[in-house]
């Protein structure tokens, strides 16, 4: 089980993240949404250890991650909200450093890196700089190189971001069959249909604080709406999206 306990992240002062706790367990996929500026990012970058938080700690099967952080990440696939690469490397090169650098045999990194780049749509684009590489390609390789060494925990934070309909079917059935297998699974994304679709339970998280954690159908059932996109309206107290786009047209006539 991957836990967060009473995670609290500070930036002068202000606590961007505040007293913030869940559990993931084995075969669950947990979908963490918010508004932009909600502390969903930071949360996760703590997750991961690439941040450390002001108080509280983060636990996996039972151990606290800041006892042995190493022996945690070995057993993390993570793909970040934006795609750094070394844009010199190819994508099979990247892939060869993700895979040297879990410590992969070259018999096994080797096959793993054929087999995926395949499967990913990436096979003749392999050789070529990750520089010319479409927004979508570059997903692609963070993806592959998330799974890679075979994690039993896999945080994904806007992994859809420049994917085409076809890749986004693909990772909805693929994080499925990942969840099956016994994997911990966390999912965050601005796409409230694949979200509503994917996860077994959802945390909604503003302004640092954790606002709902239920199931997509029990939060449905509260709110007497019809979707997650609706329930989480409600939940931020945002304003009404139509409304808001009204205002934009008036204020594309306005003649000063």
């Amino acid at each position: 089980m991957l836990q967060a306990v009473h995670l609290v992240r500070r930036y002068s002062g202000s606590a961007v993240v505040n007293d913030v706790s869940f559990s993931v367990r084995p075969g669950e996929v947990l979908g963490y949404l918010g508004p932009n500026g909600s502390g969903k990012t930071t949360t996760i970058r703590m997750l991961t250890g690439l941040l450390d938080p002001s108080s509280g700690h983060v636990e996996f099967a039972g151990r606290r991650v800041d006892d042995d952080p190493l022996a945690f990440k070995r057993r993390l696939g993570y793909v970040p909200e934006e795609p750094v690469l070394y844009p010199f490397l190819s994508g099979r090169e990247h892939l060869e450093l993700v895979g040297r650098l879990r410590g992969l045999s070259e018999r096994v990194l080797a096959a793993r890196i054929d087999a995926l780049l395949t499967l990913f749509g990436l096979g003749a684009a392999a050789s070529g700089s990750i520089h010319s590489y479409s927004k979508g390609m570059k997903q692609r390789v963070l993806l592959a190189g998330a799974l890679l060494h075979d994690p039993d925990v896999l945080i994904f934070d806007e992994p859809d971001s420049g994917l085409d309909v076809t890749t986004m079917q693909v990772l909805r059935h693929l994080i499925q069959r990942l969840a099956s297998q016994g994997k911990i699974v966390l999912y965050s994304s601005h796409v409230l249909e694949l979200v509503e679709r994917l996860c077994t339970r959802v945390i909604v998280i503003h302004r640092g604080t954790i606002v709902a954690d239920d199931s997509v159908e029990h939060l449905r059932q509260l709110q007497s709406t019809a979707s997650l996109e609706e329930v989480f309206g409600h939940l931020i107290d945002r304003d009404d999206p139509s409304t808001i786009a009204a205002s934009i047209t008036e204020a594309m006539a306005l003649r000063g």
